[in-house]
């Protein structure tokens, strides 16, 4: 099963799912942190430095792997950084898989959207069926 990892809260509890359900159906996670340049260059020149792009995506990657799982990763589990539109990336993961988990919303957009663009996208287009995790209620609250 893919699943993909972005960094939001929402992300962090697709991820706990989808380990909890691979160890429910003896599966294997593929952890997917998809990552997009915003804009390779303007009329001026580029605008960015893409590998400050891949330096920032490769640390917010393992710090939402260190968040979820602060004993140490599952057997297994496999993590892939790929450059690209997050959805498209997502939905292109999803060919073969048996199940692709998204979580609701991702690290921007709108708070009072039901659902984010990728998880919106990835729900229209992906290959095989997919499960739309919600943030974990705070216990606290």
């Amino acid at each position: 099963m893919v699943v993909g990892v972005d960094g939001s809260p929402s992300s962090y509890a697709a991820l706990r799912w989808a380990v909890r359900y691979a160890e429910l159906v003896d599966g294997v996670v593929e952890a997917v942190h998809a990552w997009d340049t915003p804009s390779d260059a303007g009329w001026t020149g580029p605008a960015i430095d893409p590998t400050f792009d891949l330096e920032q995506a490769k640390d917010r990657f393992a710090e939402a792997l260190r968040a979820v799982f602060a004993d140490g990763r599952p057997d297994g589990m496999r993590e892939y950084l790929v450059e690209g539109n997050p959805s498209e990336i997502l939905i292109r993961a999803s060919q073969g898989a048996e199940i692709l988990v998204v979580g609701s919303r991702g690290r921007g957009g709108f708070a009072r959207a039901m659902l984010g663009s990728v998880s919106q996208r990835c729900a229209q287009h992906a290959a095989c069926p997919v499960v739309t995790v919600r943030q974990e209620k705070d216990p606290a609250h």
